[in-house]
């Protein structure tokens, strides 16, 4: 089965764990994002995979040719808001502003349309799924900004586990949500980020295989280029900030590099693609009104 690689394209130093750095003081750091995703690209090429880069407008401003460069490759570019703001931290407006600045820009660097979408730390939780309306009145197709699992700073915990349709009053829109296992009723979370890094190799290995071959759902692995980076600055912080940015970062290309050998990836917009014309006999990928999105029944698979 095919499963979805992304990248979150953010410098180490945009990430919410570090939060109080004032974002308009981001250019007293030294960027190192070209670097760090020319090589994530490099392990790509040798593996003949294309991915995902959920890209940061800021990041698309200050290196244009970095954004072409990824979309001549053959990857697919998608937008991860413009100044890293979480969603239940604007109003609907202020959101509606930051993601049409960041979407406009990319489009104008790659010369496509953008169709997909991933929150800054994953900020569609209950208090903001209003938020799913406006990015299907900006034109975009799918979404993967929700985690369903009960996590202090974001996380819907009875949120659905498996792609599926959200209809708004403006249309529909797909969102694929992040992997996790049920084990015993619990959401258990894998395959990206921090747990990527913390977990042992073969439990992400097991996890997707998992969900692939016994669940019949594909997975969405999630990486940031900053991430296969260890030399990266260090910046200052909360010691349980600092330990969930560089615990595990000296390991993680290994991690990488097996997760492309043992698994086909292809991009999102790609797989959804598939995954929608595959379902079409079926009536389609199921729809969840959004008053519904974050009220499913731990025991309940979403199929």
């Amino acid at each position: 089965m095919k499963n979805a690689l992304s990248f979150d394209l953010e410098d180490y130093y945009h990430v919410n764990a570090f939060e109080s750095v004032n974002r308009e003081n981001w250019g007293q750091y030294a960027s190192r994002v070209v670097q760090s995703t020319q090589r994530v690209m490099g392990l790509l090429d040798e593996a003949g995979r294309k991915a995902t880069f959920f890209t940061l407008g800021a990041v698309a401003e200050n290196y244009p040719e970095l954004i072409r460069e990824i979309a001549g490759r053959g990857h697919e570019v998608a937008c991860h808001s413009d100044k890293h703001r979480r969603i239940f931290e604007m109003t609907p407006a202020e959101f509606r502003d930051d993601t049409r600045v960041a979407k406009d820009r990319l489009e104008q660097i790659i010369g496509r349309k953008i169709i997909g979408y991933r929150a800054p730390s994953f900020s569609i939780t209950q208090d903001s799924l209003w938020a799913f309306e406006i990015l299907v009145e900006l034109g975009f197709r799918y979404d993967s900004s929700i985690f369903p699992v009960d996590h202090p700073n974001y996380g819907m915990r009875r949120g659905p586990r498996t792609p599926f349709r959200v209809p708004t009053a403006r249309g529909t829109i797909v969102e694929f949500p992040m992997p996790t296992l049920s084990l015993g009723g619990a959401r258990s979370p894998f395959g990206g980020g921090a747990y990527l890094r913390l977990l042992p190799y073969w439990y992400t290995r097991w996890g997707i295989r998992f969900l692939n071959e016994k669940e019949g759902q594909p997975a969405c692995v999630y990486v940031h280029p900053w991430e296969i980076d260890p030399e990266q600055p260090r910046m200052k912080g909360s010691v349980t900030a600092r330990m969930r940015h560089y615990l595990g970062l000296r390991g993680l290309e290994n991690k990488l590099r097996g997760l492309l050998r043992d698994f086909e990836f292809q991009t999102m917009g790609e797989l959804i693609g598939e995954m929608e014309e595959n379902s079409s006999s079926n009536g389609g990928l199921p729809e969840i009104p959004i008053e519904q999105i974050g009220k499913i029944a731990d025991h309940v698979s979403v199929r």
